[in-house]
């Protein structure tokens, strides 16, 4: 089956040795993602609700290069550093994926790479040919 990866451009790819989202078959595995800008920097710096909505786009981002969209997420993670937080970031991920309900999780661990970042999401996504 062929495997189609999505590359987010960071140098960190190759040198972790792996891919913002790789497509198998009908299936879309998209890697933690978080608030980073075209730029390399956090964006919402300090706003867990606003870093949520950039991390979903960016996970937008990464479907829609692999055929696919957030209409066809089946399953979110979201990590955050703080789960009084998990509010606000809950209903950011709400707002962004509406009816379409994915499975999710919502885990508190004790950082992210970078000390700006407050959220972390992944996502899996099912085509539906």
């Amino acid at each position: 089956m062929a495997r189609k990866r999505v590359s987010s451009g960071t140098e960190w790819e190759s040198a972790v040795g792996y891919s913002r989202a790789v497509r198998v078959g009908d299936r879309v595995e998209v890697a933690g993602t978080t608030a980073t800008g075209d730029d390399g920097e956090v964006v919402g710096r300090g706003d867990a609700a606003e870093q949520t909505k950039v991390a979903i786009g960016n996970v937008e981002t990464a479907l829609v290069e692999a055929g696919s969209g957030l209409e066809d997420v089946v399953r979110t993670r979201l990590f955050v550093t703080d789960v009084d937080d998990w509010e606000a970031v809950g209903r950011a991920h709400g707002e962004a994926f509406g009816e379409v309900r994915p499975a999710t999780t919502l885990v508190e661990v004790s950082a992210l790479v970078d000390p700006a970042m407050l959220v972390e999401v992944e996502a899996v996504a099912v085509v539906d040919d």
